[in-house]
């Protein structure tokens, strides 16, 4: 990601949690779906965590997750926050989604929430998840949507003049034919109510690639 970009996002990571409280019930129903879908003994990595909102709320739930993301100042606030609830079974690093540190096949699941679309390169990210996804294992991408909604695309437009630029305005549909492009198989989808529409889809490596 670009470090203007970087920079935002360090930035905003003091009050991204009051930011999100709008959408907390949201993000909830979105852990609580991954849950059904995970085991007690999963290794999950989670990409763009900032403040380890989805981390937090699954590590009881699973072995261990690596969660990263690209902005310092987001992981140093995920750290603060694990720390004062007792969590252990977190690693939380900066790390590039475009290289990842892991060896292929090292997770049951990967997890990639509200962030392909303000990626300016999600391509690249999605083939780092194919590589290190174990056979069969699940793609979480819940993503919000901005095509088709005038009210997602007038938000989208206020946020850009704060640097929170949105790279790809897909609908549900072009969202998942965006994700069969580069090489997954959709297992689930649906819409959930958010501050923008939230497109819940998982998805697994396509056989036919």
């Amino acid at each position: 990601m670009p470090k203007k970009e970087e920079n935002v996002w360090n930035r905003f990571s003091s009050v991204y949690d009051r930011f999100m409280k709008k959408d907390e019930a949201a993000y909830q129903d979105v852990i609580q779906r991954i849950v059904r879908e995970l085991n007690p003994e999963d290794h999950v990595l989670e990409i763009a965590t900032g403040t380890g909102i989805i981390a937090l709320g699954l590590a009881h739930h699973i072995k261990c997750i690596e969660a990263i993301d690209f902005a310092p100042d987001m992981i140093e606030a995920a750290c603060k926050k694990s720390k004062q609830s007792y969590v252990t079974n977190i690693n939380f690093s900066v790390t590039n989604a475009y290289d990842l540190p892991y060896a292929s096949d090292s997770f049951d699941a990967v997890i990639i929430a509200n962030t392909l679309h303000i990626m300016p390169n999600p391509k690249k990210a999605l083939a780092e998840i194919r590589r290190v996804l174990k056979t069969n294992g699940l793609l979480f991408a819940p993503t919000f949507i901005h095509a088709g909604s005038k009210k997602a695309a007038i938000l989208s437009q206020l946020m850009s003049l704060t640097g929170f630029r949105t790279y790809h305005k897909w609908t549900m549909m072009s969202f998942q034919a965006f994700l069969e492009e580069n090489g997954f198989s959709i297992v689930d989808s649906s819409l959930i109510k958010a501050s923008f529409p939230l497109a819940y889809v998982v998805a697994k490596e396509s056989e036919t690639l």
